[in-house]
């Protein structure tokens, strides 16, 4: 019975292999993904699925939370009467409170272990193929300062600009009790929001969308939509904000093929307003 070739089959040939040939015997190599064959469809279906699995255990489900959050804040009164606490008090007591934070930090940083499985290639460094590696210290950390500029003074311009128009809630860095831990607790939560965001919306999903079919613009344009949609707990001003810092920082990974860089700058602004919030103008 002749079967139809598929999958871990040996497809059958139509005409007999001569027996000169020096391939007697021998299947012929299946042929590249494409428009024209089936497994190039199966691979960007995978690769669709992925990438829905990955953002529904990460950002992606922030951003349907954020969503909701606002709504919600939306319903009750206007936007501005509200407030967004981005690092809150787990437990009471001090050293349960510790270890909520810490598992929470930890927890957060599951979908980036999970990206680096899925980037991990045989024989290659993941880290080096997003640019998160210490190969370039100094050009790194001057990126990293430059775009600490860039965003940085901006974001605080953009906040008192939303509170000031009404369509920015009260943000407040950090509501924790002050412990010895404190202030450590607020620097590690920092770095996984860096390492978070920057891994998976730039080092992974702009790579992933790219293999999908959509232009590196494309793609650039969707990851700063979704970096601004899990901001919209806080209001719109932060989602222009944060849907702006998208655009550039996809542009710049595109561009450096880095991703340590951002994840610096991005550490170094959530820092400064985690651990000097009322100082910047936010909330406390």
């Amino acid at each position: 019975m002749r079967k139809r070739p598929g999958r871990g089959m040996i497809a059958v040939m139509s005409e007999p292999v001569p027996a000169t040939s020096p391939h007697r015997g021998v299947a012929p190599a299946p042929a590249p993904p494409g428009p024209d064959n089936p497994g190039g469809v199966r691979s960007r279906r995978r690769l669709i699925t992925e990438v829905l699995l990955v953002l529904g255990v990460s950002l992606g489900q922030s951003a349907v939370y954020s969503v909701v959050s606002l709504l919600d804040k939306m319903s009750r009164a206007p936007i501005a009467q509200g407030t967004s606490t981005l690092n809150a008090v787990r437990n009471n007591r001090e050293f349960f409170d510790f270890t909520y934070q810490i598992l929470d930090i930890f927890f957060a940083l599951v979908p980036v272990m999970l990206v680096f499985y899925l980037l991990a290639e045989p024989g290659k460094s993941v880290f080096r193929q997003i640019g998160l590696d210490l190969r370039h210290p100094v050009r790194d950390g001057l990126g990293a300062l430059g775009l600490l500029v860039v965003i940085g003074v901006p974001s605080l311009g953009l906040y008192a600009a939303g509170r000031a128009l009404g369509v920015t809630t009260e943000i407040i860095p950090s509501a924790l009790n002050q412990y010895w831990w404190t202030v450590p607790v607020l620097v590690l939560s920092a770095i996984r929001a860096g390492v978070l965001e920057e891994v998976i919306l730039n080092g992974y999903l702009l790579g992933r969308l790219e293999k999908i079919g959509l232009g590196a613009w494309s793609a650039i344009l969707l990851s700063a939509l979704l970096r601004g949609s899990y901001h919209l707990y806080q209001g719109f001003g932060p989602f222009i904000g944060n849907f702006a810092m998208g655009l550039l920082f996809g542009w710049v990974y595109k561009k450096w093929g880095r991703v340590a860089p951002l994840v610096v700058a991005h550490a170094l602004v959530d820092i400064a307003a985690f651990t000097l919030g009322p100082a910047l103008g936010f909330g406390g």
